[in-house]
């Protein structure tokens, strides 16, 4: 019987991750280069060390950039592109259900606390969570699943009693390596990479109802 949800955050409730792609591309662009997006969904989903963006783009050009002069204007763009966006479709129909139903409410991000609540907080949605467990939680993040296991413990759930939702390859293995059922829901970051193990695929939330997922992963 399905007890809870643990939603991951970036690219499954707030798109940060198209967004920080598409900062990512207009720099390497002025500087003549590009950023594959097969390279940087590689990083999706972990710690952020992961992929180095500014030592990939001293590659590509052959020459060392100024990081502070990058970091501080990669954030003023993603700022700015990010300033009127809400979440994602169907993120808070399946928040309201889950507290209709009864259900226990969790999130488990790789990213930092401050990065999760700041942009739930502007999102109004930091008061459906009842557990929220980051990178400042676990020595490792994502794809070892310390997070879910975490999140679970917290709920008082059994990792078989709760369904992940992912959009992620990182974060789907996190998943199932704790044990739990898996949803995935692609962005345009990560709909092309290849998934490992998951129990149903959604192109968007909006596209089924939560009452639905969970009766169908009771059946299987």
């Amino acid at each position: 019987m399905i007890k809870a949800i643990v939603f991951d955050f970036d690219g499954l409730i707030f798109d940060t991750e198209t967004h920080e792609y598409r900062v990512l591309e207009e720099i390497y662009k002025s500087h003549g280069a590009e950023l594959p997006l097969e390279v940087w969904g590689q990083c999706v989903g972990t710690h952020a060390n992961f992929f180095d963006a500014y030592a990939y783009l001293e590659q590509c050009i052959g020459k060392p950039v100024d990081r502070d002069v990058l970091g501080k204007q990669r954030r003023e763009m993603f700022d700015l592109r990010v300033e009127n966006e809400t979440a994602l479709p169907g993120v808070e129909n399946y928040l309201v259900a889950a507290k209709r139903l009864g259900l226990k409410i969790g999130l488990a991000s790789s990213s930092n606390r401050a990065w999760v609540t700041r942009w739930l907080t502007k999102l109004n949605l930091l008061d459906y969570f009842e557990c929220i467990r980051t990178a400042d939680d676990v020595e490792h993040v994502k794809p070892d699943p310390a997070l879910y296991l975490k999140a679970c413990e917290c709920l008082g759930v059994q990792p078989q009693e709760a369904i992940a939702f992912e959009d992620s390859p990182n974060g789907a293995i996190a998943a199932k390596r704790a044990g739990m059922h898996c949803v995935i829901v692609p962005n345009f970051v990560t709909t092309t990479l290849t998934f490992g193990e998951h129990d149903l695929r959604l192109n968007s939330m909006a596209e089924m109802e939560l009452e639905k997922v969970i009766e169908r992963l009771e059946r299987k």
